[in-house]
């Protein structure tokens, strides 16, 4: 029987050892940590947000290698990751921005299923097993509980071994010293927070939404939601979906610049109305009248010139196309995602290395980005279960050819 070697026990590890398990191979999953899965429960403490409901033209538009991610995430979409879950016992819901949770929001009980699944289907799972080195196809292991090192050589290798971020639950890029430098793209923090440094009147609001703005970037698409200030910059959703126009003025070394309208809701007019002084009324008064609570207020005068705060028609238009000079990203350590990895151009379409077709990658290790809203975990299913049909069409044509 051949022997498959699958490095990671991460969702696209995970997926591509279920396929597998299904045809008559030997599947052995190596993983450093002491159990499976650890950044996908941790995403799932607060709800797992595994996929998104919208259409699928517009799903796969999100992703930013969309050409090349499209035939795998059309074939296993978001219809499919429900059946799924639902063959596991896991119902799922649609919540009402369209994204997909489990009923019971954890991964845990999701995981769980899962790992019992694959262990009855076959999977072997090697805990605390560190790969060493990659030497054709041999994997040099290190066994961590019992500090011994040992080589072994398998049919096929799959690496599912993330990218760079939340090193603390596995994903540390180690890997990338097994590979060429021409293979890989360098990583990039995705889905993270951006840095500005405030002065210190901006304390009291740190932790606090600017509620219902919208953002963009230069002459980008407009997205409404949620900012939160905080002591290091800005976070949110709303954010790690500007970050990829920001990423590109980052690379070419351009003063990376987030524009937002602080009220959306109203017209140059009316807001310049409503910003009108008053005798009667302190300014802050007037500000909050015209819909600017404490948060909005106090970013208002901290990027607003203060000769502009008596201007009604010049402060209204401040306030709705607010320019803030961002210093750079939060450390790729912090970041949800990472943009970066193995360049597609090293792969064939089935995601074997085009130099070494024994030796298959997938999932957050290859050079692909999307924003938060089950995007990543859906590309990861995608690519795992590609990997894994993959390795099978080419032990086949092997053994076809013997």
């Amino acid at each position: 029987m051949k022997r498959i070697a699958i490095v990671g026990a991460g969702p696209a590890g995970l997926t591509a050892a279920e396929v597998l398990s299904q045809l008559n191979y030997q599947v052995q999953v190596f993983e450093q940590k002491p159990s499976a899965a650890r950044k996908f429960l941790m995403a799932g403490k607060t709800g797992l947000n595994i996929s998104h409901a919208e259409e699928l033209s517009q799903f796969i538009a999100r992703y930013d290698q969309a050409d090349w991610l499209a035939p795998w995430v059309k074939q296993w979409d978001a219809k499919w990751i429900q059946n799924w879950m639902q063959e596991l016992g896991i119902d799922s819901y649609i919540g009402s921005s369209g994204r997909i949770f489990p009923t019971e929001m954890k991964a845990a009980p999701l995981l769980r299923a899962w790992l019992k699944r694959l262990s009855q289907a076959g999977v072997e799972f090697f805990y605390r097993h560190q790969v060493k080195s990659l030497n054709g196809q041999a994997l040099t292991l290190h066994d961590l509980k019992h500090d011994c090192v040992r080589e072994e050589e398998f049919d096929a290798i799959v690496l599912a071994c993330g990218a760079v971020s939340w090193s603390a639950l596995g994903s540390d890029g180690a890997w990338q010293a097994w590979l060429a430098p021409s293979d890989l793209n360098p990583f990039q923090a995705s889905n993270a927070g951006v840095e500005y440094s405030w002065s210190k009147f901006m304390q009291p609001v740190f932790g606090q939404p600017l509620k219902r703005v919208q953002a963009w970037v230069e002459q980008g698409d407009k997205a409404t939601g949620d900012i939160v200030i905080t002591h290091y910059g800005l976070e949110s959703g709303l954010i790690y979906k500007q970050g990829r126009a920001l990423r590109q003025m980052q690379q070419q070394h351009r003063q990376m610049c987030l524009s937002l309208d602080l009220m959306p809701e109203l017209s140059l007019e009316e807001l310049s109305q409503k910003l009108k002084p008053n005798k009667k009324q302190s300014l802050s008064n007037v500000w909050r009248k015209a819909g600017l609570d404490a948060a909005k207020a106090n970013l208002v005068r901290e990027l607003v010139a203060k000769d502009l705060w008596q201007d009604h028609l010049k402060l209204a238009q401040a306030i709705k196309h607010l320019r803030i000079p961002l210093q750079g990203f939060r450390p790729i350590e912090e970041a949800i995602s990472c943009a970066g990895g193995v360049r597609r151009e090293v792969l064939n379409p089935q995601l074997a290395f085009r130099n070494q077709p024994y030796l298959f990658a997938c999932g957050e290790m290859l050079d692909w980005d999307a924003p938060t809203g089950g995007y990543l975990l859906t590309a990861c299913f995608a690519t795992g279960r590609a990997a894994g049909h993959g390795v099978h069409e080419f032990l086949s044509s092997i053994t076809a050819s013997h």
